[in-house]
């Protein structure tokens, strides 16, 4: 059965368009310290930390000790992460990241990567024990055919790294109407997914308990 993960940092995006707090990215434009902590006192399930390898905020990840850390690339000038990191040119630096998170007593290190036969390569070659898959190319794909090429590259990629024993994550852009698609064709090496732009612009008309419950079903059907 997969897992589903709701990404919450478009909730703070939302909070801090009124400019009442200070916006765990390096330039805190979502989430906060003060919010890591909150969800860590109050998430009952599975609590994923997305971070960068700022030195800082690697540091508030190792003291909040959340289940799953997941490593992604962090530009300044995106809205939100637009791509997968490039293992292949910085494995020393991301090497250094992970054994920190794993002496800290986190139990699981993803490495958010493009499906891209090389990327999940370099990825095994790291200590990391997951992947997430980015799938941003197929939720933005522009036709039925081209949605399903991508969601076949995904197959590909989330067989390739579950041979290397990594446990596959995906996310990006995955919706309520893209998720079966997606399922259908990638998913038999999937163990977790992660939506979250979709669960809080359905959560506007619908309230966040409604949003979450929906997707959870059609995560659950398929």
């Amino acid at each position: 059965m997969t897992n589903l993960l709701i990404n919450v940092d478009h909730v703070a995006t939302l909070r801090n368009a009124r400019r009442e707090t200070f916006p765990v990215r390096e330039d805190r434009r979502h989430i906060t310290e003060r919010d890591v902590r909150l969800l860590k006192e109050t998430v009952r399930g599975k609590l994923d930390f997305e971070l960068s390898t700022d030195e800082e905020v690697v540091d508030i990840c190792c003291a909040t000790q959340p289940d799953l850390a997941t490593l992604v690339p962090e530009r300044r000038d995106e809205v939100t992460t637009e791509g997968g990191l490039d293992v292949r040119t910085h494995d020393e630096r991301l090497e250094d990241v992970i054994a920190r998170l794993f002496g800290a007593g986190v139990r699981e290190v993803a490495l958010f990567v493009d499906p891209a036969p090389e990327q999940i390569e370099a990825a095994a070659r790291t200590s990391a024990n997951a992947i997430e898959l980015h799938t941003g190319a197929f939720a933005n794909a522009e036709t039925p055919e081209a949605e399903r090429e991508e969601a076949q590259v995904l197959a590909r990629a989330a067989a390739q790294a579950a041979e290397h024993g990594l446990r596959v994550h995906a996310g990006h852009g995955l919706d309520y109407r893209n998720y079966a698609t997606f399922r259908e064709a990638a998913g038999a090496h999937v163990e977790e997914v992660s939506v979250g732009f979709a669960v809080v612009a359905r959560a506007v008309l619908v309230g966040m308990e409604q949003a979450v419950r929906e997707m959870r079903e059609l995560v659950a059907a398929h």
